[in-house]
């Protein structure tokens, strides 16, 4: 038996090779520079048994899907012809090589074994995978290998439980990567054509287009508004303090402040009035600090962002050479919850060479362990991101450290005690108004030893009150402030909100929030350096990004995924960085908002709708046919609006960008 077997990119072909082979392997090169052919003997069990195996691999997507020549150009056929033009699958250009190397060992092959990585994404790859090998062979037998990590043990169970292709999977990638090609084009066209004859900077740029790209500007505009439009109020409130066995004990009001001063003269002259404040409550109780849940895509990226000084892309590139070296699960998870039948204690056990937390995996191992929190999904693919063995920090480079710490003492934090306290909650009665006052003690700081991105300090503990005593406040005061704007979004809000919003996958939002900035919708700038106007061209600019093709999924074209980028939205010695649009991006935005249709492009509802129509085809709910017909639909309606209501869009540039009619 002969089987190939075929990677999505060169580092697992050679992790898997290496497990497989036992290191008795004949090492051969391709065409393709990146890609070796490992040659060896493996017994994959039933039904394929005792095989000699080619292990190979592609670097992600080997397929685009492009519009015949006839839609080339720009201004004819009309960009409004996209949405039924013809679309072709073709081997796209700089994936050729790959191609020409799978179907010639294809031919000498009786199986095809697919170890793409198992998301929707890898499913479609693999399918790409089958139908370059049958080109060179149409008998093949093929399966997919199910695997999450490339640790020794879990690829031989992996080799030695294969399965099928889900064809439901790649049909939605399938039909995801169509509607983006005719959207993307169409709109894209329809802007930069329509808008070019305003002359000025929109003469010669290419305004583009994409279904994530504009809600996820949408969501960044409309913070920019919302503090821009924001009008401070007056509210005024009273402060009680009293000062006891030495310890200043500061009592809230239960109404937290009025925005009328004479009411709250008034209620304030009461409490002066009566003297005497009486203790209606005090309660002392245990009380935690949860340890955190275990670790998904979403969350590492906005902790990279708030406490590891990156974006979110830098993260998931690190974490990705992390998963490819062995050194971490696979990063692309929805999943915050571990399999009851995961050994976590032995993954323990590999941290503790660390000098850094070796000490404390030590004591989780004497018998500190605790199983981890259960959270509330679980995307069947795979488990949350954890450590599969010990990395010296002499092996990785800087980002990887910092993110391989970060995945490690997260991990420890899962397996550990929550934090444990005691909290005191003491009443009083002043005058007519009640008061609180609150103060914790930490006795046991547990998790937190290891995850230092959490603090827990506690406040001061109160002395004694006793329920029913009378004593005379040491202070008395009536506060005056005002209300604050919201912040400007940072990388990790501009996350959660597409998180929320259903705005791209885990793994691909950070490829979007970096899309914006590619095409100088935003720019991202240091809280403590923003002043005057947003949007204002003097504001510091993100560094100049490397630009990003077209594609089903931008990286993914490229060698594995994570297109490297510029614009650093956590960035270095600047502290906290938010994102505010350009004026050229205000106005599209307002533009296609101003519009008043019910789906607008600024905002998140059609793609929101789209990623759901995606889950119902894997589901088997709807099929690709279903999903296409309905939503191109949907698109051309939006595109017929825009159109008609032009302008209104060129009016929002004109306002924003050449500062006319009152702008």
């Amino acid at each position: 038996m002969r089987v190939l077997c075929v990677a999505e990119k060169p580092s697992i072909a050679k992790a898997v090779a290496g497990h497989l082979s036992g290191g008795q392997v004949q090492i051969h090169n391709t065409p393709e520079k990146y890609i070796k052919n490992y040659v060896f003997d493996y017994d994959f069990g039933r039904p394929w048994g005792h095989s000699q195996v080619t292990m190979t691999s592609v670097l992600g997507h080997v397929t685009s899907a492009v519009f015949p020549v006839a839609y080339k150009k720009w201004e004819y056929p009309p960009p409004e012809r996209l949405f039924d033009a013809p679309v072709n699958i073709i081997i796209s250009e700089d994936k050729k090589k790959v191609a020409d190397n799978i179907e010639k060992q294809a031919r000498y092959a009786n199986a095809l074994c697919i170890w793409t990585d198992c998301d929707r994404e890898g499913e479609h790859i693999g399918f790409e995978i089958c139908e370059v090998a049958r080109k060179g062979n149409r008998t093949l037998d093929i399966k997919r290998a199910k695997f999450s990590n490339i640790e020794r043990a879990h690829i031989m169970n992996a080799s030695r439980n294969l399965v099928n292709l889900d064809q439901k999977q790649v049909n939605a990638v399938a039909s995801r990567i169509e509607l983006d090609l005719r959207i993307g084009y169409a709109f894209t066209r329809f802007l930069t054509l329509n808008l070019r004859t305003l002359g000025g900077p929109l003469a010669e740029l290419m305004l583009s287009y994409g279904s994530c790209q504009f809600p996820t500007l949408g969501f960044v505009v409309d913070r920019y508004f919302r503090v821009r439009n924001f009008k401070p109020e007056t509210f005024w409130s009273i402060k009680v303090m009293h000062k006891r066995e030495g310890i200043d004990v500061n009592f809230g009001w239960s109404r937290h402040h009025l925005f009328d001063r004479a009411s709250v003269i008034i209620l304030y002259e009461r409490c002066l009035a009566a003297k005497m404040a009486k203790v209606t409550k005090v309660q002392e109780k245990p009380t935690k600090k949860w340890k955190p849940l275990p670790l998904t895509t979403v969350e590492l990226q906005k902790m990279a962002t708030r406490f590891l000084r990156m974006t979110g892309q830098q993260a998931m590139e690190a974490a990705e050479n992390l998963y490819n070296k062995g050194f971490i699960s696979y990063p692309r998870t929805e999943t915050d919850r571990f399999d009851s039948g995961m050994n976590l204690r032995a993954l323990v056990q590999k941290q503790t060479p660390s000098d850094s937390w070796g000490g404390f995996a030590q004591n989780l191992v004497d018998g500190g362990f605790q199983q981890p929190r259960q959270g509330r999904n679980d995307d069947k693919a795979h488990p949350p991101i954890h450590p599969i063995t010990y990395a010296a920090p002499t092996v990785l480079n800087d980002k990887e450290r910092r993110i391989y710490e970060f995945v490690a003492r997260r991990f420890l934090a899962c397996c550990s005690e929550d934090a444990k306290g005691v909290a005191t909650d003491v009443d009083i009665l002043y005058g007519e108004e009640s008061f609180h006052a609150h103060g914790v003690v930490v006795l046991e700081r547990n998790y937190l030893e290891v995850y230092v991105y959490e603090k827990w300090t506690g406040s001061v503990q109160l002395p004694k009150f006793t329920v029913g005593e009378l004593f005379e406040p040491t202070e008395a005061i009536m506060t005056e402030g005002k209300t604050a704007p919201p912040n400007y979004l940072t990388e990790a809000d501009l996350i959660s909100l597409m998180d929320a919003n259903g705005i791209g996958t885990d793994a691909t939002m950070a490829e979007h929030i970096q899309k914006i900035q590619d095409r100088e919708y935003v720019q991202t700038v240091s809280r403590n350096a923003r002043s005057g106007d947003a949007g204002d061209e003097e504001e510091e600019e993100a560094a100049p990004p490397a630009r990003g093709g077209r594609g089903g999924r931008g990286s993914r074209g490229g060698r594995g995924r994570g297109g490297r980028g510029g614009g650093s939205a956590a960035g270095g010695r600047g502290g906290i960085k938010e994102f505010i649009p350009t004026k050229l991006g205000v106005a599209l935005i307002e533009g296609f908002d101003r519009m008043n249709f019910e789906t607008s492009l600024g905002k998140p509802f059609l793609r929101k709708e789209t990623e759901l129509k995606m889950k119902a085809i894997c589901e088997g709910r709807t099929t690709k046919e279903a999903f296409l017909d309905e939503s191109i639909q949907q698109y051309r309606l939006v595109y017929m609006q825009s159109q008609e209501k032009l302008n209104v869009l060129k009016a929002a540039c004109r306002q924003y960008i050449f500062q006319q009619n009152g702008g």
